[in-house]
């Protein structure tokens, strides 16, 4: 299998593509804020939110509470807290899968060798390793005139069909958000009803003319990316090529109607990862900021 971006920021690199953001980038992209609008980019977090059947879903823990002090718990002074704890899957709600998540032939990006993820976390590639992602941002609303069927494959004539309504040409450094609309068609659906095993998506070929285009980051309002079911014969065909292959990192679950509804193509994307030591993954809130 082709590794086209092996090698290209050093043997020793655990970045990957996002190491197209440098100092113009981030520059390019706050000289596209207009009107100081700041759009979240991300799910509400809850234990009604859906997850797939192998995750856990959220779990959420009261430490601390007002009934503690109810039950006689002390007050020093009158000052009184809350405190809380929560256990969740790390590729849960609007998250990133870093660059140690999806691998094959026993090699992680870059040529780092799968036997480097144990038990103990990835030493190679982890979510810490990604830095914190400022850019331009560009929004293919591929679902424009309504959510796309389930197990929809978006080629590149979609995409292409998406910039050219909007603009915009992906490009270095960009983090690419695609609008299925698979989001918006699961609203008040039970969360365990949620069929994430058929959803649109985009196919390889697709995948490939983002990763020419040298984009950072690819992100998507579904939890695959890619369509699903896959293509006869494969097993994650898209995760494959852009995470092992290119090291572009994949942001999954956005919710990306309300920023579709502003009519803005492009804008300055902001998002940083919870630097977790090893990580295969992280919840993050992106913005828009128009």
């Amino acid at each position: 299998m082709p590794r086209e971006a092996w090698g290209r920021w050093g043997d020793a690199d655990e970045i990957g593509a996002p190491n197209f953001i440098g100092a113009s980038e981030v520059t390019r992209a706050a000289a596209l804020v207009r009107s100081g609008q700041v759009v979240s980019l991300a799910q509400r977090l809850s234990r009604q939110t859906p997850v797939p059947s192998h995750r856990t879903a959220l779990l959420h823990f009261m430490d601390r509470d007002g009934g503690d002090y109810a039950a006689g718990a002390r007050q020093t002074g009158g000052f009184q807290f809350a405190d809380d704890s929560v256990l969740m899957p790390l590729h849960f709600g609007t998250h990133i899968d870093a660059l140690c998540h999806a691998w094959c032939e026993d090699l992680l990006y870059n040529g780092h060798p799968a036997s480097e993820v144990r038990s103990q976390g990835a030493k190679r590639c982890g979510v810490d390793k990604l830095p914190p992602i400022v850019t331009r941002g560009v929004l293919l609303d591929v679902a424009h005139a309504g959510p796309l069927p389930e197990g929809h494959s978006i080629g590149v004539a979609e995409l292409r069909a998406a910039a050219d309504r909007a603009g915009v040409s992906p490009g270095r450094g960009d983090a690419v958000l695609i609008r299925t609309g698979w989001f918006e068609a699961q609203a008040g659906k039970p969360p365990r009803t949620v069929d994430f095993n058929s959803e649109p998506g985009i196919d390889v070929e697709a995948a490939l003319w983002l990763a020419e285009a040298e984009v950072a980051m690819v992100g998507a309002d579904n939890f695959a990316i890619e369509a699903m079911p896959f293509p006869h014969g494969t097993i994650f065909p898209v995760h494959q090529r852009l995470i092992r292959d290119y090291g572009i990192p994949l942001l999954e679950g956005l919710v990306l109607a309300e920023l579709a509804g502003l009519g803005r193509a492009e804008f300055m994307f902001v998002a940083a990862p919870l630097p977790f030591a090893g990580a295969t993954g992280s919840p993050l809130t992106p913005v828009a900021i128009l």
